[in-house]
């Protein structure tokens, strides 16, 4: 088992949906002054769904950034009033107020996630708006889950591609496609996975057989360039942690074992 600290799979970050940690897995991590500190002992990303519930002060994003190492990263969810309610139309200046408000994330705002609403169908010139609005705020890498099968028709592939934005590899899928990543190519290709337990959603933990092959994934699309980032988000009993440090440890022996 890797050890906290220990070497990581480059260009491949395994996280959880938050940083709580059981007591049952606390000897997974190291010390640290606060939970966050001691997740990060061991994993070096995490994604935070709380910014899609509220918002939050710029000095609590400033001290979180300031509780993990340099290479840490987080990855945030967009506010539902700007995804759910306001379904991606007029939203300047809500787009404002959060970019404004993680700005004291600093260089440590690894990703933004667009989760979208299954009743949102693709719309041409909403979407192209929209994400040109996300564009002229934000740098960081832009994932989106969109889970309406119109998101997932060829014509979408020219948006990804415009403006930089990965299509979240998710489990369970509502669609086949929507099992795997996709979005932007090239230069710009980012993959993003959000596996949140199966068959009992947020509650069920992967088995080896499931962990090895998503590692065996992961590895192909984090080489040689391409950033691949997964979450774990099966958290109701905890079995994200355990989950993530499996995963990191398959990813870890995948990535020796394939060293010159």
């Amino acid at each position: 088992m890797m050890a906290p600290g220990e070497r990581r799979a480059p260009r491949v970050r395994i996280g959880c949906a938050g940083w709580s940690i059981p007591s049952r897995h606390r000897y997974l991590f190291g010390e640290g002054d606060s939970h966050l500190s001691r997740y990060a002992t061991r994993f070096d990303v995490t994604e935070i769904n709380s910014t899609f519930y509220r918002p939050h002060q710029s000095r609590t994003f400033e001290r979180w950034a300031a509780s993990v190492p340099a290479r840490f990263r987080f990855s945030l969810k967009l506010p539902r009033q700007i995804t759910h309610e306001a379904r991606l139309l007029q939203t300047g200046d809500a787009l404002t107020r959060f970019f404004d408000d993680v700005s004291g994330l600093g260089k440590k705002l690894g990703g933004v996630l667009v989760q979208l609403p299954p009743s949102l169908a693709f719309d041409a010139r909403v979407a192209d708006r929209f994400f040109g609005m996300v564009r002229r705020r934000c740098d960081a890498p832009v994932a989106c889950e969109p889970r309406h099968a119109s998101w997932f028709e060829p014509g979408v592939d020219a948006l990804w591609d415009r403006y930089r934005v990965a299509r979240v590899a998710a489990d369970p899928a509502r669609l086949p496609a929507a099992a795997l990543p996709a979005g932007a190519r090239g230069p710009a290709r980012w993959s993003y996975w959000r596996w949140h337990g199966s068959p009992r959603i947020y509650y069920s933990r992967y088995d080896d057989e499931t962990l090895q092959s998503l590692a065996h994934d992961l590895c192909g699309q984090g080489r040689p360039r391409s950033p691949a980032w997964c979450i774990l988000d099966n958290t109701a009993h905890g079995h994200a942690i355990e989950d993530a440090a499996r995963l990191q440890d398959l990813i870890h022996g995948i990535m020796a074992a394939s060293s010159p």
